[in-house]
């Protein structure tokens, strides 16, 4: 039985997905298996997966697309790992990322963990470090806010059978929910260093505003909190930006106003300046101090020529 089951939905991500999976399949010390549950995709825009011999990957299809959700708890159910890890067909590891991770929750006990992180771009280039807290702060922050980066969580099979599968009706918020659910059963632990690399581009499901607000709506119902919604509107607008959807950065901006924060009125006039200029004065590309910053880039292009 191997350590980790690693799951990765894909669905119509084609260009990403080879160099995802092999982050994954390229893992150093640590016992993986790779489920990709294909959600729904024309069998011959992945038929690709078919021609990769390696013992490790199993391939999974739904008929008809079903959801990230969905997709993620038959890629749950399909694996045999004692752990299951998440990546999206988008986002990168590092190639110690599950060995770091299986270290430190053996190490506390506990029954999952997560990583610092960073975001790229569609070239492969580090944007900024992001903030995320340790175990304490999150556990403090995560009923506001999503501070877990994608593609970050490890967990154990058997924490994952008590918290219950993903919310297959949530396609925004669904880790999040996940989250909060494995934090009322126990913290977890934490590895500081940036050992995932999340990307911003334009397809991102994230990035959908007006579904985003009624997710929120939900979830706040679920869980009975009342979350961050401008730090969340907001954050969504910067990654829009980022992914160079102006026009849906500027109706967040917006949205940002409407539940209280003026502020964004001076943002969303600086999302129409050149994006030079506009990054220096939001400040926040490549945020983070330089040294950090040349490591996780040579880190993300390792990965990148082995890939090659």
């Amino acid at each position: 039985m191997p350590a980790v089951s690693v799951v990765v939905p894909t669905r119509g991500r084609a260009r990403f997905l080879p160099l995802a999976l092999d982050a994954a399949l390229r893992q150093r010390d640590a016992d993986i298996e790779v489920v990709v549950v294909e959600d729904g995709t024309e069998p011959d825009r992945t038929s690709w997966l078919s021609d990769i011999e390696d013992p490790r990957l199993r391939l999974v299809r739904h008929d008809r697309p079903r959801g990230v959700s969905a997709a993620r708890n038959t890629g749950i159910s399909s694996g045999d790992g004692e752990w299951v890890a998440f990546l999206d067909d988008d986002d990168l590891w590092a190639p110690e990322k599950l060995s770091r991770q299986l270290s430190a929750a053996r190490s506390s006990g506990r029954k999952w963990v997560y990583s610092g992180a960073v975001a790229i771009d569609v070239r492969n280039r580090v944007l900024h470090v992001e903030h995320v807290l340790d175990a304490d702060g999150l556990l403090q922050r995560l009923p506001w806010s999503n501070a877990v980066p994608t593609s970050n969580v490890l967990v154990h099979r058997e924490a994952l059978r008590e918290a219950g599968p993903f919310d297959i009706g949530l396609r925004l918020t669904e880790d999040w929910d996940m989250y909060l659910r494995l934090a009322r059963m126990g913290p977890p632990a934490f590895v500081p260093e940036h050992l995932v690399a999340f990307r911003t581009h334009p397809e991102q499901s994230s990035l959908d505003a007006s579904g985003l607000l009624a997710e929120l709506d939900r979830f706040e119902r679920r869980h009975g909190v009342r979350t961050d919604r401008v730090a969340i509107i907001r954050g969504a607008a910067w990654s829009s930006l980022q992914a160079g959807r102006r026009r849906a950065a500027l109706g967040l901006y917006r949205q940002a106003i409407v539940h209280g924060d003026p502020s964004s009125a001076a943002r969303a006039a600086v999302a129409l300046l050149p994006r030079p200029i506009r990054d220096r004065i939001l400040g926040r590309t490549a945020t983070g101090r330089g040294d950090d910053l040349r490591d996780d880039q040579r880190w993300v292009d390792a990965v990148v020529r082995a890939s090659s």
